[in-house]
Protein backbone atom coordinates (compact mmCIF):
# COMPACT_ATOMS: atom_id res chain seq x y z
CA UNK A 1 0.00 0.00 0.00
CA UNK A 2 2.86 2.18 0.58
CA UNK A 3 4.84 1.43 -2.57
CA UNK A 4 1.29 2.31 -4.35
CA UNK A 5 0.58 5.60 -2.83
CA UNK A 6 4.40 6.46 -3.14
CA UNK A 7 3.75 5.79 -6.99
CA UNK A 8 0.87 7.77 -6.90
CA UNK A 9 2.31 10.78 -5.76
CA UNK A 10 5.62 10.60 -8.39
CA UNK A 11 3.15 10.01 -11.36
CA UNK A 12 3.48 13.09 -13.76
CA UNK A 13 0.51 15.47 -13.39
CA UNK A 14 -1.66 15.53 -16.59
CA UNK A 15 -1.26 19.56 -17.18
CA UNK A 16 1.50 21.51 -17.29
CA UNK A 17 3.69 21.17 -14.05
CA UNK A 18 5.31 24.08 -12.15
CA UNK A 19 8.03 25.85 -13.97
CA UNK A 20 6.19 25.56 -17.55
CA UNK A 21 2.90 26.87 -15.99
CA UNK A 22 4.88 29.36 -14.04
CA UNK A 23 6.82 30.41 -17.61
CA UNK A 24 3.65 30.51 -19.72
CA UNK A 25 2.07 33.01 -16.87
CA UNK A 26 4.71 35.23 -16.14
CA UNK A 27 5.42 35.76 -20.21
CA UNK A 28 1.85 36.54 -20.38
CA UNK A 29 1.60 39.08 -17.44
CA UNK A 30 5.02 40.90 -18.62
CA UNK A 31 3.61 41.32 -22.64
CA UNK A 32 0.44 42.70 -21.02
CA UNK A 33 0.87 44.69 -18.45
CA UNK A 34 4.57 44.99 -17.22
CA UNK A 35 5.95 46.27 -20.77
CA UNK A 36 3.36 48.91 -21.35
CA UNK A 37 3.59 49.84 -17.65
CA UNK A 38 7.76 50.15 -18.36
CA UNK A 39 7.17 52.15 -21.61
CA UNK A 40 5.18 54.82 -19.83
CA UNK A 41 7.61 55.05 -16.92
CA UNK A 42 10.87 55.20 -19.31
CA UNK A 43 8.89 57.73 -21.52
CA UNK A 44 8.58 59.78 -18.29
CA UNK A 45 11.68 59.45 -16.86
CA UNK A 46 12.71 60.61 -20.74
CA UNK A 47 11.28 64.35 -20.34
CA UNK A 48 13.31 66.67 -17.96
CA UNK A 49 12.32 66.92 -14.76
CA UNK A 50 11.29 70.86 -15.20
CA UNK A 51 9.22 69.96 -17.80
CA UNK A 52 7.33 67.86 -15.48
CA UNK A 53 6.80 70.00 -12.90
CA UNK A 54 5.86 72.45 -15.68
CA UNK A 55 3.13 70.43 -17.55
CA UNK A 56 1.70 69.32 -13.70
CA UNK A 57 1.42 72.92 -12.76
CA UNK A 58 -0.69 73.81 -16.38
CA UNK A 59 -3.81 75.10 -14.45
CA UNK A 60 -5.59 73.16 -16.36
CA UNK A 61 -3.82 70.15 -15.92
CA UNK A 62 -4.43 70.77 -12.12
CA UNK A 63 -7.98 71.39 -12.59
CA UNK A 64 -8.51 67.58 -14.29
CA UNK A 65 -6.55 66.22 -11.38
CA UNK A 66 -8.43 68.50 -8.81
CA UNK A 67 -12.01 66.99 -10.50
CA UNK A 68 -10.89 63.06 -11.68
CA UNK A 69 -9.78 62.57 -8.23
CA UNK A 70 -12.67 64.23 -5.73
CA UNK A 71 -15.36 62.85 -8.83
CA UNK A 72 -14.15 59.58 -8.36
CA UNK A 73 -13.82 60.09 -4.26
CA UNK A 74 -17.60 61.25 -4.08
CA UNK A 75 -18.80 58.31 -6.41
CA UNK A 76 -16.37 55.72 -4.59
CA UNK A 77 -18.33 56.98 -1.19
CA UNK A 78 -21.62 56.96 -2.73
CA UNK A 79 -21.68 53.21 -3.89
CA UNK A 80 -20.41 52.43 -0.48
CA UNK A 81 -23.33 53.59 1.34
CA UNK A 82 -25.94 52.25 -1.90
CA UNK A 83 -24.16 49.01 -2.26
CA UNK A 84 -23.66 47.99 0.83
CA UNK A 85 -27.21 48.36 1.59
CA UNK A 86 -28.20 47.13 -1.92
CA UNK A 87 -25.96 43.94 -1.31
CA UNK A 88 -27.88 43.69 1.85
CA UNK A 89 -31.30 43.99 0.57
CA UNK A 90 -29.77 41.37 -2.02
CA UNK A 91 -28.55 38.91 0.65
CA UNK A 92 -31.49 39.27 3.70
CA UNK A 93 -34.31 39.53 1.71
CA UNK A 94 -37.02 37.67 -0.89
CA UNK A 95 -39.08 39.77 -2.83
CA UNK A 96 -40.40 39.77 -6.53
CA UNK A 97 -37.48 40.59 -9.46
CA UNK A 98 -34.86 39.98 -6.69
CA UNK A 99 -32.78 37.40 -9.57
CA UNK A 100 -33.21 40.58 -12.05
CA UNK A 101 -31.98 43.11 -9.61
CA UNK A 102 -29.11 40.85 -8.71
CA UNK A 103 -28.84 40.58 -12.50
CA UNK A 104 -28.93 44.35 -13.28
CA UNK A 105 -26.06 45.00 -10.83
CA UNK A 106 -23.42 43.32 -12.98
CA UNK A 107 -24.89 45.16 -16.07
CA UNK A 108 -22.21 47.97 -16.06
CA UNK A 109 -19.02 45.08 -16.46
CA UNK A 110 -20.69 44.27 -19.53
CA UNK A 111 -22.47 47.32 -21.17
CA UNK A 112 -19.90 48.78 -23.25
CA UNK A 113 -19.01 52.30 -21.26
CA UNK A 114 -19.15 54.53 -24.43
CA UNK A 115 -22.75 52.75 -24.70
CA UNK A 116 -23.29 53.51 -20.66
CA UNK A 117 -22.27 57.44 -21.35
CA UNK A 118 -24.77 57.97 -24.92
CA UNK A 119 -27.36 56.39 -22.17
CA UNK A 120 -27.09 58.77 -19.11
CA UNK A 121 -26.36 61.77 -21.40
CA UNK A 122 -29.78 61.05 -23.33
CA UNK A 123 -31.27 60.33 -19.87
CA UNK A 124 -30.10 63.42 -17.68
CA UNK A 125 -29.91 65.50 -21.22
CA UNK A 126 -32.05 69.06 -21.57
CA UNK A 127 -34.45 67.30 -23.24
CA UNK A 128 -34.32 63.62 -21.29
CA UNK A 129 -36.74 61.78 -19.39
CA UNK A 130 -34.95 62.83 -15.88
CA UNK A 131 -33.24 66.11 -17.14
CA UNK A 132 -36.15 67.61 -18.95
CA UNK A 133 -38.05 67.74 -15.11
CA UNK A 134 -34.74 68.58 -13.30
CA UNK A 135 -33.98 71.15 -15.86
CA UNK A 136 -37.28 72.61 -14.42
CA UNK A 137 -36.46 73.07 -11.00
CA UNK A 138 -33.14 74.64 -11.76
CA UNK A 139 -30.96 71.37 -11.51
CA UNK A 140 -28.66 70.67 -14.51
CA UNK A 141 -26.76 67.20 -14.94
CA UNK A 142 -25.45 66.34 -18.64
CA UNK A 143 -22.25 68.49 -19.11
CA UNK A 144 -21.80 69.27 -15.70
CA UNK A 145 -19.67 67.82 -12.86
CA UNK A 146 -22.79 65.99 -11.32
CA UNK A 147 -23.13 63.97 -14.58
CA UNK A 148 -19.71 63.25 -13.94
CA UNK A 149 -20.60 61.58 -10.71
CA UNK A 150 -23.38 59.86 -11.44
CA UNK A 151 -21.49 58.41 -14.54
CA UNK A 152 -18.95 57.37 -12.00
CA UNK A 153 -21.61 55.68 -9.56
CA UNK A 154 -22.55 53.96 -12.93
CA UNK A 155 -19.51 52.02 -13.57
CA UNK A 156 -18.29 51.80 -9.71
CA UNK A 157 -21.49 50.00 -8.10
CA UNK A 158 -20.67 46.45 -9.22
CA UNK A 159 -17.39 46.42 -7.32
CA UNK A 160 -18.86 47.37 -3.49
CA UNK A 161 -21.82 45.36 -4.29
CA UNK A 162 -19.94 42.03 -5.53
CA UNK A 163 -17.20 42.64 -2.51
CA UNK A 164 -19.53 43.08 0.25
CA UNK A 165 -22.67 40.85 -0.53
CA UNK A 166 -20.70 37.81 -0.19
CA UNK A 167 -19.50 38.88 3.32
CA UNK A 168 -22.52 39.43 4.04
CA UNK A 169 -24.09 36.07 3.07
CA UNK A 170 -21.16 34.01 5.13
CA UNK A 171 -22.42 36.41 7.70
CA UNK A 172 -24.25 33.91 10.71
CA UNK A 173 -27.57 35.06 11.70
CA UNK A 174 -26.88 33.98 14.79
CA UNK A 175 -24.26 36.54 16.07
CA UNK A 176 -27.09 38.81 15.74
CA UNK A 177 -29.63 36.61 17.05
CA UNK A 178 -27.54 36.42 20.17
CA UNK A 179 -26.70 40.14 20.79
CA UNK A 180 -30.42 40.65 20.28
CA UNK A 181 -31.12 38.37 23.14
CA UNK A 182 -28.49 39.80 25.42
CA UNK A 183 -30.43 42.89 25.04
CA UNK A 184 -28.54 44.71 22.04
CA UNK A 185 -31.30 46.88 19.82
CA UNK A 186 -30.66 47.24 16.31
CA UNK A 187 -28.24 50.16 15.92
CA UNK A 188 -25.89 48.43 18.61
CA UNK A 189 -26.12 45.05 16.55
CA UNK A 190 -25.53 46.99 13.41
CA UNK A 191 -22.03 48.62 14.39
CA UNK A 192 -20.94 46.00 17.19
CA UNK A 193 -21.96 43.45 14.92
CA UNK A 194 -22.31 43.24 11.34
CA UNK A 195 -20.05 46.56 10.87
CA UNK A 196 -16.76 45.00 11.99
CA UNK A 197 -17.28 41.97 9.76
CA UNK A 198 -17.88 43.69 6.78
CA UNK A 199 -15.78 46.54 7.22
CA UNK A 200 -12.60 44.61 5.40
CA UNK A 201 -15.03 43.96 2.52
CA UNK A 202 -16.33 47.80 2.25
CA UNK A 203 -12.77 49.37 2.17
CA UNK A 204 -11.57 47.06 -0.61
CA UNK A 205 -14.93 47.97 -2.24
CA UNK A 206 -14.47 51.38 -1.86
CA UNK A 207 -11.13 51.30 -3.06
CA UNK A 208 -12.01 49.20 -6.70
CA UNK A 209 -14.50 51.65 -6.98
CA UNK A 210 -12.39 54.86 -6.45
CA UNK A 211 -9.38 52.88 -8.77
CA UNK A 212 -12.26 52.13 -11.22
CA UNK A 213 -13.89 55.66 -11.72
CA UNK A 214 -10.22 57.22 -11.85
CA UNK A 215 -9.73 55.96 -14.44
CA UNK A 216 -12.67 56.03 -16.58
CA UNK A 217 -13.09 57.24 -20.05
CA UNK A 218 -16.02 56.40 -22.15
CA UNK A 219 -19.03 56.90 -19.87
CA UNK A 220 -17.48 60.10 -18.95
CA UNK A 221 -16.55 62.12 -21.88
CA UNK A 222 -20.11 62.34 -23.12
CA UNK A 223 -22.02 63.55 -20.32
CA UNK A 224 -19.22 65.95 -19.25
CA UNK A 225 -19.09 68.32 -22.10
CA UNK A 226 -15.45 68.54 -21.72
CA UNK A 227 -15.12 72.10 -20.54
CA UNK A 228 -11.43 73.04 -20.29
CA UNK A 229 -10.70 73.69 -16.56
CA UNK A 230 -14.48 72.79 -15.65
CA UNK A 231 -15.61 69.24 -16.31
CA UNK A 232 -12.25 68.13 -18.10
CA UNK A 233 -11.09 64.79 -16.72
CA UNK A 234 -7.47 63.49 -16.22
CA UNK A 235 -7.56 60.96 -19.20
CA UNK A 236 -9.46 62.86 -21.63
CA UNK A 237 -6.71 65.57 -21.32
CA UNK A 238 -3.98 62.81 -21.49
CA UNK A 239 -5.38 62.18 -24.70
CA UNK A 240 -5.71 65.70 -25.80
CA UNK A 241 -2.13 66.19 -25.37
CA UNK A 242 -0.99 63.29 -27.30
CA UNK A 243 -3.05 65.24 -30.07
CA UNK A 244 -1.25 68.04 -29.56
CA UNK A 245 2.27 66.46 -29.66
CA UNK A 246 2.55 67.56 -25.96
CA UNK A 247 4.35 64.17 -24.49
CA UNK A 248 6.12 65.92 -21.79
CA UNK A 249 2.53 66.67 -20.41
CA UNK A 250 0.80 63.56 -21.42
CA UNK A 251 3.59 61.30 -19.69
CA UNK A 252 3.66 64.08 -16.72
CA UNK A 253 -0.16 63.32 -16.08
CA UNK A 254 0.27 59.69 -17.37
CA UNK A 255 2.73 59.05 -14.22
CA UNK A 256 0.82 60.27 -11.76
CA UNK A 257 -1.91 58.13 -12.67
CA UNK A 258 0.81 55.53 -12.50
CA UNK A 259 1.94 56.48 -9.01
CA UNK A 260 -1.74 56.42 -8.01
CA UNK A 261 -2.60 52.91 -9.50
CA UNK A 262 0.17 51.45 -7.93
CA UNK A 263 -0.62 52.58 -4.47
CA UNK A 264 -4.15 51.34 -4.77
CA UNK A 265 -3.05 48.41 -5.44
CA UNK A 266 -0.66 48.38 -2.71
CA UNK A 267 -4.18 49.02 -0.54
CA UNK A 268 -5.83 46.30 -1.65
CA UNK A 269 -3.06 44.34 -0.70
CA UNK A 270 -3.17 45.21 2.60
CA UNK A 271 -6.66 45.26 2.93
CA UNK A 272 -6.63 41.61 1.85
CA UNK A 273 -4.20 40.29 3.96
CA UNK A 274 -6.09 42.55 7.08
CA UNK A 275 -9.07 40.91 6.03
CA UNK A 276 -7.35 37.62 6.30
CA UNK A 277 -6.03 37.62 9.75
CA UNK A 278 -9.48 38.30 10.79
CA UNK A 279 -11.10 35.85 9.50
CA UNK A 280 -8.21 33.42 10.88
CA UNK A 281 -9.33 34.23 14.45
CA UNK A 282 -12.75 33.91 13.86
CA UNK A 283 -12.31 30.33 12.38
CA UNK A 284 -10.76 29.30 15.00
CA UNK A 285 -13.43 29.59 17.24
CA UNK A 286 -16.04 28.23 15.45
CA UNK A 287 -13.77 25.32 15.05
CA UNK A 288 -13.36 25.41 18.97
Amino acid sequence: MIASATARRRRPPVLPGLPLSLGLASAWLGLIVVVPLAGLLVAGLRVPAAQLVQALADGRARAALALSFGAAGLAAFVNVVFGTLLAWVLVRYRFPGRRLADALVDLPFALPTAVAGIALTALYGPHGWLGAPLGALGLKVAYTRLGIVIALVFVGLPFVVRTVQPVLADLDPELEEAAASLGAGRLRVATAVIAPEVAPAVLTGFTLAFARALGEYGSVIFIAGNLPGRTEIVPLLIVIRLESYDYAGAAALGLVMLAVSLLLLGALNALQRWSQRRAQPAEAGRGA
